[in-house]
């Protein structure tokens, strides 16, 4: 049996599959299961299927269908969105925010030999336009990547303000960005994912621009698309979710701010308690936070206990059990943390629950303590 937290509070994790999306995917499980490349009658379908979910994307991104393709995760959009830059150009060095995704840490790994450069950020998670400019400069940069907005943190990134030398394209991860709000303008390539925005599972977008050079760096066909033959559903299902959820923005940005500012206000009278981000250019949804003399892991089986779904540590390392290297960069505490994200669903009740529950935790676990 499926246990759903009362309050589910980890929207930046996943958010639930949104019912335009869950109606689109159960009309298109019955047409789009044949192999779109064939030239029979449900082949066909699955192709008209296919690219109705490419044209609705482009449309949701503001892009051209023939730039956007579908991988079979987020992950896998920023490997080969990243990678395939560096592959096409021959200068396998690329920059990067020190706060990006592990998913692009990853794929730097991939070129180890390669000269990458991480540029620091100041205690909000802004990076360095200017130090991130100089470094692009350098001999041997095949790729910027800059984050749209961060996933652990919130905090937005200055894409629109880089400065980077002609032939260096911008690689921007949108995957915690996507239909939040207005999205920058200047880049190259772009990666996403689509359970951030209430589609399926399983499916990632990437997006390389016209005129972009960019080729596939990994074995298979020199295609943006991952797979000849992708989930045509998913991929109807995701673009769905998008269009509704950017229909639902006008409304649901604003209340989600407001709901996270409210959160800010009242976590910020515990005592010891760090608030992590930029508390106005941020993503909508996102708010963590750490307490001194608290651990992550501890905090968050308490809220479970209590109803209340929420993340700690990195959202992609905690299982490593290493620090949060997002938290690092900006100097704060990596231990006692906590991030809460919103959904579509999250009203004042939940987050003066969750705040009032973290108020009452943190003080039982110092006093157990001793402190």
């Amino acid at each position: 049996m499926t246990i759903i937290s009362a309050s589910y509070l980890d929207a930046a994790s996943a958010e639930p599959l949104h019912p335009a999306a869950r109606d689109v995917l159960e009309a298109a499980l019955a047409r789009g299961w044949a192999d779109p490349r064939r030239r029979h009658a449900p082949g066909r379908d699955a192709r008209l299927l296919l690219d109705n979910a490419r044209a609705a994307i482009a449309e949701c991104l503001e892009v051209d269908p023939e730039e956007v393709g579908f991988t079979a995760s987020g992950t896998s959009a920023v490997h080969r969105g990243l990678l395939g830059l560096t592959a096409s150009s021959g200068r396998g060095g690329i920059v990067h925010t020190a706060v990006e995704h592990s998913a692009v840490l990853h794929a730097l790994a991939w070129r180890e030999h390669d000269a990458h450069a991480a540029v620091g950020v100041d205690r909000t998670g802004r990076v360095d336009v200017e130090a991130l400019a100089a470094a692009a400069r350098v001999d041997g940069v095949g790729a910027v990547a800059v984050q749209a907005g961060n996933q652990e943190i919130g905090t937005l990134q200055p894409v629109d303000e880089l400065d980077v030398p002609a032939g260096v394209p911008v690689f921007m991860d949108a995957a915690a960005a996507v239909g939040r709000g207005p999205l920058p303008r200047r880049w190259s390539v772009l990666a996403a994912s689509a359970r951030k925005w209430g589609g399926p599972s399983g499916v990632g977008v990437l997006v390389v621009r016209r005129g972009t050079r960019w080729r596939n760096p990994f074995p298979g066909e020199d295609a943006v698309d991952e797979s000849p033959f992708p989930d045509v559903p998913a991929a109807l299902a995701a673009a769905a979710a998008l269009q509704a959820v950017l229909a639902e923005s006008a409304e649901t940005a604003p209340r989600q701010h407001a709901l996270i500012d409210r959160a800010r206000a009242a976590l910020a009278e515990v005592p010891d308690l760090e608030l992590v981000g930029d508390p106005v250019h941020r993503l909508p949804h996102v708010l963590t936070f750490s307490c001194l003399y608290v651990a992550g892991d501890e905090l968050v089986d308490a809220l479970a206990r209590r109803g209340y779904a929420v993340a700690s540590g990195s959202a992609c390392t905690a299982s490593t059990l290493e620090p949060s290297h997002v938290l690092a960069a900006v100097g704060a505490l990596t231990h006692g943390n906590v991030r809460v994200s919103v959904g579509r669903d999250t009203e004042e009740a939940d987050v003066d629950g969750l705040c009032r529950a973290v108020t009452e935790i943190v003080a039982d676990i110092r006093s157990r303590e001793g402190l």
